[in-house]
């Protein structure tokens, strides 16, 4: 028996309702497998930690994180208790910071039952990889004067290491799907940085000679996400480009409430993180209307991750097949509880286990 130990921040909001059926699910595939156990271990961070105890995590938080196999997170920040860039820099950025989390991996993908917003979606099924620890958003950059001579400086500090690695990953994910890399730049407008990620997707790229690889400036990019989804295969971008390309993917998906991540350690060193994209939702917490999916698809992600990736689609058929049956959440436009949800694909994961 192999038992897998995982770090579970629940955090705020709707995190502390789907998180819990999410780690009931997992248990359930993990007794259909028979040869895995899974040990949660929970840590209670979040704003109501940071309301009585002044941060986001306790000081040996990190510590006691690094400690474990992989973590499972819920949703980080509510502003009606303590402000966004607190409680997202006390928190997730700093996990994947200090657990050197250097690929943020998103998939973006039309489910049949839930209503895209786009007149001919096409079936799209598409990965972003974005990198994950520097870009554009760089702790380096300052402020000085005030009134009419205030100025404000931020660095975006790009590695050949950190883009390198990212352009790897996206080019060997490819090789594993349609064998297609998109880029996103803008080395028309962003003459340094830009065509130093160019150059280097040029260099990786020969040592991936069967995947197609093509550039496109990220105004263009944002716009053929909209009118012709189903063209791309990977997408591989900075940290600031693959965040806007990941929220108009969950846009075109019909909601950011099914949308997954991963932010992954390539070299096992530290935890890998699995979260949802759709934030803590605190204008629904507690009425037990919050959709499951994403933090559920963020479980099937972390499933993959430690390889056992027939469970991960075990899980996967059963969440599309329970929403395109119409058994979803009011925000995909359905009458049903985040339990009801839950629990069909409970009934349909032992069905076709």
């Amino acid at each position: 028996m192999v038992t897998h130990d995982i770090a579970v921040i629940p955090g705020d909001g709707i995190g502390k309702e789907v998180v819990p059926v999410s780690l009931d699910l997992l248990n359930v595939l993990a007794d259909i497998h028979g040869g895995i156990t899974f040990q949660f271990t929970e840590y209670p961070w979040g704003c109501d930690y940071h309301l009585a105890h002044g941060q986001m995590m306790p000081k040996n938080g990190m510590e006691q994180l690094k400690q474990h196999e992989q973590i499972f997170l819920g949703a980080v920040g509510d502003q009606n208790l303590v402000p966004d860039h607190i409680s997202l820099w006390g928190l997730l950025i700093k996990i994947r910071r200090e657990c050197e989390q250097v690929i943020n991996l998103r998939p973006v993908k039309y489910l049949e039952g839930v209503s895209s917003p786009l007149a001919n979606p096409n079936d799209f099924d598409f990965m972003v990889v974005r990198e994950n620890s520097e870009g554009e958003y760089s702790e380096i950059g300052g402020t000085m004067h005030s009134g009419p001579d205030e100025v404000a400086v931020q660095n975006a500090i790009f590695t050949r290491k950190a883009v390198e690695r990212t352009i790897r990953y996206a080019c060997a994910l490819a090789e594993e799907r349609n064998q297609k890399v998109t880029s996103a730049t803008k080395s028309n407008g962003i003459v340094y940085s830009m065509p130093f990620w160019d150059k280097i997707l040029a260099e990786v790229g020969e040592d991936y000679p069967k995947v197609e690889k093509q550039s496109q400036h990220i105004d263009a990019l944002s716009a053929f996400l909209v009118t012709k989804p189903s063209s791309f295969d990977v997408i591989v971008g900075s940290n600031l480009f693959g965040d806007i390309l990941t929220d108009i993917g969950a846009a075109i998906m019909g909601s950011i409430g099914i949308a997954p991540a991963a932010n992954i350690n390539l070299d096992g060193k530290y935890p890998s993180m699995f979260e949802p994209v759709h934030g803590s939702a605190p204008d629904i917490a507690g009425k037990g209307i919050a959709n499951p999916i994403g933090q559920l698809w963020s479980a099937k992600m972390m499933l993959d991750h430690i390889d056992y990736p027939e469970l991960a689609s075990l899980l996967f058929d059963a969440m599309a097949n329970t929403i395109a049956s119409g058994i979803k959440t009011p925000d995909l436009g359905g009458k049903h509880s985040t339990e009801e949800v839950v629990d069909e694909i409970h009934k349909r994961l032992l069905a076709n286990a």
